[in-house]
């Protein structure tokens, strides 16, 4: 069974950079996507480079946490409050103005070429709480992703458990991204599910690295009394002799 797990959230903090780190080196996961607006950027570009992972890292979208990199965004209140993004409109259909679409164009154009200035040859896209699969923004996204030669993303959720049925109200049917031209994994789940389901070939597995307040490397799930809390990632070590663990960059 050909696997891809992607440690997300790269940049996004000290913590989080260098659990991902970790889980590359220890072979827990086999990429990661990165955060151009993250506060620890610069750090995970170096960390990436001395770890020798810097050819396994993609793109991660981000319009919902942190200061955007564009000033035009930082004026409409639907995206930013108090400089900083905010993902309270996620929680509703949007109909976006011209002048609404340009500038998500340009924020994320802007990522990109942050990621591409810093000599990440970027693998693949996916993105922060999921906003690329938003039907009023995944036509922005692909665009973006077609400017830059991004040819893989990740799709909506495909596995389907009690505790985590699929997600697709508001997003777009998996099958947009293949009709736009995008490589794909089959399927797309959270490490939870292998507790549950029979995970098939060719599945992506997200997973979130980081540090528990035990200093603990686990896939960060929530966070509690201001510590990340989850299942400790060395249960893929056990997932079973038959999984073979691939990259993006093997699509």
């Amino acid at each position: 069974m050909r696997l891809i797990i992607n440690g997300d959230d790269f940049g996004l903090n000290k913590n989080c950079s260098s659990a991902i780190a970790l889980a590359m080196q220890k072979g827990l996961i086999s990429d990661t996507t990165m955060m151009a607006n993250g506060a620890c950027f610069d750090a995970a570009v170096a960390l990436a480079k001395e770890q020798g992972f810097f050819d396994r890292i993609g793109i991660h979208f981000n319009l919902t946490e942190g200061e955007p990199l564009t000033r035009a965004i930082g004026r409409d209140p639907l995206f930013v409050q108090n400089g900083s993004f905010h993902k309270g409109y996620t929680k509703e259909p949007c109909r976006l103005d011209e002048t609404q679409k340009d500038m998500l164009f340009r924020e994320l154009c802007a990522q990109a070429e942050r990621l591409l200035s810093a000599g990440i040859a970027i693998t693949h896209a996916d993105s922060h709480h999921y906003i690329h699969n938003y039907t009023y923004l995944a036509p922005i996204v692909a665009e973006v992703c077609r400017k830059y030669g991004i040819g893989r993303i990740r799709l909506n959720r495909t596995l389907d458990t009690p505790l985590r049925p699929h997600v697709t109200e508001g997003r777009v049917d998996n099958g947009y991204w293949r009709e736009q031209g995008f490589v794909t994994t089959e399927h797309f789940g959270r490490l939870s599910d292998f507790r549950e389901l029979a995970v098939p070939d060719n599945t992506e597995i997200m997973v979130h690295p980081d540090f528990d307040r035990d200093g603990r490397l686990i896939d960060r799930t929530a966070v509690a009394d201001g510590f990340p809390c989850g299942e400790e990632l060395d249960i893929i070590a056990s997932l079973g002799e038959d999984i073979s663990l691939i990259s993006y960059r093997d699509l």
